[in-house]
C-alpha cells in the first residue's frame, strides 16, 4: 500500500501553489480534492459517454443509464443499504435532508408534536426542522453538550419521548469533529416510535458506515465532501417510509402517467429524481468510492488520528490559542480542529494564513445556534484528510505564530 506521499500524486491541486508558496489545504471539511480518476471519470462520461439517461433507445443513452444505475448500486453497497431502490441521488446533503423534511415531516408531525436535534447540527439539518414545526405547530427541542463537545447524557435520556416525532442528528459535527452516538440515539428514537434522520456528510467520507447497523431511517451525504465532484448527492431511505411519501420535486423522469387533471409517479427511486440527473456526477462518484476502498477506511481514520494527535500539542503551546471541541476523553476524535486566535477575528486569522499558502475556514460554520452555544461569533476551522501530512501541519503552525504579530498585538 502507498504512502501518503504516493496518495498526494494522484491529486493535481495540490501540486499547485497558492500566494506563491506550496498549498496547505486544510479546508476538507468545506470540499475535498480530486484525484485524477474522477476527474478521468468525469471527463470520460462527457467526452465519450453524454446522453440523456433512461429515455433514448439509442446506445449512447443506453451507456449513460448504466452509467448512473452503476453509481446507485456503488452507492448502495458503499454505505450497505438493502436495496438500491433506498438510494435517491440529489445534488448534496443539503437537498437531502430538505427532500426528508419537506416529505415525509410535513406529512408526519402535528400540532404540538416535537422534533428534536442536537445544538450541533448544520444548518441543513436545523433550517428544515424549523420550517416544519413552524408549518405544523411543532415543538423543535435540542439535544446540548458537555463540557468537553460531546451530546449531554441526560438530555439524550430525558429529551426523547412519546411526543418525538422526528429525531435529526448528525452523525460528526462539522465544528467540533466528534462522532455522535447515532446507534444509541436510533434505539431510544425507535423505542419511543420515532423516525432518525442522520446527516452523514461528515462521517461518510473519513470512517465505514453502515446504515443499517446505525439504525438510520434516513441518511444523507454529499460526493463533493468524499473526492467526488460537487453536484452529486445521496439520500439513503428505507424503502417503507420512502415509498409512502410524496414527491419532493415533480416533472421529467419521476412520472409514470400525466393526464390533464391527474398524474400518477414512478417507483422508487425514479419518484424523487425529477429532471435530467447528473450521471457526470454519478461516473465520478462512482469513482470516487473506488479509491476510497482502495485507500482505506482504517487508513484513513488512523492517518487524521495521527494528524490530530500530532497537532493539538503543538497548538497548546501557543498561550493564544483557543480550541473547541479537542478535550473528549473518548476515542471519537475525527480530523477538525477548531480554534481562534485571541483578539483576533477568525476573518483575519484565514486571511493571514492565506498570505503563507495555507486554507482553513474561518466564520460561524453553517453552525449558528453551536456558535452561539460556545459563545462565540465565529471560529477557524483547520480540517484533514488523508492526503495531508506532518509537514502541512508544521506550515500551518508557522503561520499561526504569525498572526498576532502581523496584527500587531505581541506574542
Amino acid at each position: 500500500m502507498p504512502d501518503v506521499r504516493d496518495f498526494r500524486r494522484d491529486f493535481p491541486l495540490l501540486k499547485q501553489t497558492m500566494n506563491g508558496r506550496p498549498i496547505v489545504y486544510l479546508d476538507n471539511s468545506a470540499t475535498t480534492q480530486k484525484p485524477e480518476s474522477v476527474i478521468r471519470a468525469t471527463g470520460e462520461y462527457y467526452g465519450s459517454d453524454n446522453a440523456n439517461p433512461h429515455r433514448g433507445a439509442y446506445a449512447l443513452s443506453i451507456k449513460a443509464t448504466d452509467i448512473y444505475e452503476n453509481a446507485r448500486e456503488r452507492a448502495r453497497r458503499f454505505i450497505g443499504a438493502d436495496n438500491a431502490r433506498e438510494i435517491i441521488f440529489t445534488r448534496n446533503t443539503t437537498e437531502s435532508l430538505n427532500l426528508v423534511a419537506y416529505s415525509y415531516g410535513l406529512n408526519h408531525v402535528g400540532p404540538g408534536d416535537e422534533i428534536l436535534l442536537t445544538i450541533a447540527e448544520h444548518h441543513s439539518n436545523l433550517v428544515p426542522w424549523q420550517q416544519v414545526a413552524h408549518a405544523k405547530g411543532a415543538v423543535l427541542k435540542y439535544i446540548y453538550l458537555e463540557k468537553d463537545g460531546n451530546l449531554s447524557p441526560r438530555d439524550l435520556e430525558t429529551k426523547i419521548t412519546a411526543r418525538t416525532k422526528i429525531v435529526a442528528v448528525t452523525h460528526v459535527s462539522n465544528v467540533l469533529g466528534l462522532i455522535n452516538p447515532v446507534r444509541e440515539i436510533a434505539d431510544r428514537a425507535h423505542a419511543k416510535g420515532a423516525v432518525v434522520v442522520v446527516d452523514g456528510a461528515q462521517s461518510v467520507p473519513h470512517i465505514s458506515v453502515d446504515v443499517k447497523a446505525l439504525g438510520a431511517d434516513f441518511f444523507a451525504f454529499s460526493g463533493h465532501k468524499m473526492l467526488a465532484p460537487m453536484g452529486i448527492g445521496v439520500l439513503y431511505g428505507k424503502s417503507a417510509l420512502l415509498d409512502a411519501m410524496p414527491p419532493f420535486l415533480t416533472g421529467g423522469d419521476m412520472i409514470d402517467d400525466v393526464a390533464e387533471q391527474e398524474t400518477t409517479f414512478a417507483e422508487l427511486p425514479a419518484k424523487f429524481e425529477a429532471g435530467t440527473q447528473n450521471v457526470g456526477g454519478a461516473a465520478g462518484l462512482t469513482a470516487a468510492i473506488d479509491y476510497l476502498e482502495e485507500v482505506g477506511f482504517d487508513r484513513i481514520h488512523a492517518r487524521e488520528k495521527e494528524l490530530v494527535a500530532y497537532a493539538l500539542p503543538c497548538l497548546r503551546e501557543l498561550p493564544y490559542i483557543e480550541l473547541y471541541g479537542c478535550d473528549t476523553t473518548r476515542d471519537n476524535k475525527l480530523g477538525i480542529i477548531t480554534f481562534n486566535v485571541k483578539d483576533v477575528h477568525p476573518h483575519d486569522v484565514s486571511t493571514i494564513l492565506d498570505a503563507e499558502g495555507v486554507a482553513v475556514r474561518g466564520g460561524h460554520h453553517c453552525a449558528q445556534p453551536l456558535m452561539t452555544y460556545l459563545g462565540q461569533n465565529a471560529t477557524c476551522r483547520a480540517s484533514f484528510y488523508f492526503y495531508n501530512t506532518k509537514d502541512d501541519v508544521d506550515r500551518w503552525i508557522a503561520a499561526l505564530k504569525k498572526v498576532r504579530e502581523v496584527m500587531r498585538l505581541g506574542a
